[in-house]
């Protein structure tokens, strides 16, 4: 059932290939759709690597809980106390921001720097070192914004305080303890496995990878089976103690997501009452969602080598979910037909970060964006434009989408804590040019 229903997806979200990864009840099934590479054809395989882009970022934060666990670091500790010496933005505030900040995305340090420090051992602690000179979006704890840079300075603590680089720590620490021999950091450690080839709208990425330099926030590569082999801890009850504390909810992420807030890394919600921890994430043309309910028994994963991970999880996993548990997935955020709010003008403008610029014009009493990036990734994202769409009566949330095919993406209208007007979108704040 499951296979037809993945080559379906895969067919009407032009997706090239795909594997739909199922822990339950401690049975693991994996089924694999599609090919690897269209240029190959080779087919995927249940053992076939994906990149998992920001699925990094559990690997990473279950390092810094057991360190946790160890007394070595807590919370509350500061950047300055675990890596003196670093300077951490253009107003250093190493010594404000905290391991707490860190894993919930609230530093307020330019999240979306993909600087390429080179493939050698130093890779992250040269990345860390050029943080002294990334711009600041907004306080500590202010608010939630998607940061990468913050979890490669966690996994730059987890090599300092284990005289260590990173992928040697992720392999001592948790992926040989956990029998995952399938999880690797390297492009040279993957090409020894069926490794599948991104693809975007234009057809195959280019480059394969993103560089060593931001391995702790998404350079994994890994099978659907040894990814869910990563929560097996939350499903035979093992994760006590301060891992068990990964899930506290500790940060509101307002994004209409069924995952609205942020612990020890992983995204928190609910499903017909029973907590979900997840995470998603997206390289080159491949990404992945990752889905955890504890109290079920139950993970599910849904690995692509297209950008479309979202759309074929949408249509796949509440059906999965459902079969196995009776338990229905809340829908994703969408558009409310009945909506009809007012006094759209007080959105328009521009509103910016490093990575993208967000332009809000009136179109006939709605409101257009679009989206140019900015960023270090800028060649490999085109310019979107896109009428917003209401979710409510607010006027400050709304969707977007650029085909009939692609899932909704929210954008949401705010006010940071000095009062500055503030878009969310793709889960981090641009604020108003003035």
């Amino acid at each position: 059932m499951i296979d037809d229903l993945l080559a379906e997806v895969c067919a009407s979200t032009d997706t090239p290939g795909a594997v739909v990864g199922v822990s339950y009840d401690g049975q693991v099934s994996v089924t694999a759709h599609g090919v690897l590479s269209r240029r190959t054809g080779s087919p995927v395989r249940s053992d076939s690597v994906f990149q998992v882009g920001s699925v990094t970022k559990p690997f990473t934060a279950t390092l810094v809980a057991q360190l946790a666990a160890e007394g070595r670091l807590s919370l509350d500790t500061t950047v300055a106390e675990l890596l003196p010496g670093v300077h951490l933005g253009v107003d250093d505030r190493s010594e404000r921001v905290t391991v707490r900040h860190l894993l919930t995305h609230t530093s307020g340090i330019d999240g979306d720097l993909f600087t390429d420090t080179g493939r050698g051992d130093d890779a992250v602690a040269r990345y860390v070192d050029l943080l002294a000179d990334a711009a600041v979006v907004h306080e500590p704890g202010a608010v939630y914004s998607y940061c990468n840079s913050g979890f490669v300075v966690l996994g730059r603590i987890v090599e300092v305080l284990d005289d260590t680089t990173w992928d040697d720590a992720l392999r001592h620490r948790l992926t040989e303890p956990l029998g995952l021999d399938d999880v690797v950091t390297l492009p040279e450690q993957a090409i020894l496995r069926g490794a599948a080839v991104g693809h975007e709208r234009g057809g195959q990425v280019r480059e394969w990878a993103l560089p060593r330099s931001v391995g702790p926030a998404g350079t994994v590569v890994t099978t659907a089976a040894d990814l869910l082999g990563l929560v097996r801890p939350w499903l035979d009850g093992s994760s006590g103690g301060t891992l068990a504390h990964m899930a506290d909810p500790l940060v509101p992420i307002p994004d209409g997501s069924d995952l609205g807030s942020v612990g020890w890394g992983w995204r928190v919600g609910s499903w017909g009452g029973h907590q979900v921890l997840g995470h998603s994430g997206m390289t080159l043309g491949q990404s992945t969602t990752l889905r955890v309910v504890p109290s079920l028994g139950l993970a599910v994963c849904v690995l692509t080598n297209s950008e479309q991970a979202d759309a074929v999880h949408q249509l796949v996993v509440p059906h999965v979910v459902s079969e196995l548990t009776g338990v229905l997935v809340p829908p994703p955020a969408g558009p409310d037909p009945a909506a009809a709010p007012t006094g759209l003008a007080r959105h328009l403008g521009t509103y910016v970060r490093r990575a993208a610029r967000y332009d809000v014009v009136d179109d006939d009493g709605a409101l257009r964006l679009t989206a140019t990036p900015t960023g270090d990734l800028a060649g490999h994202d085109a310019v979107e434009h896109h009428v917003l769409v209401p979710r409510d009566d607010t006027g400050d949330a709304f969707v977007r989408r650029s085909a009939d095919t692609d899932p909704w993406s929210t954008v949401t209208f705010g006010s940071m804590p000095d009062g500055t007007a503030m878009l969310f979108a793709q889960g981090r704040v641009a604020v108003a040019e003035a």
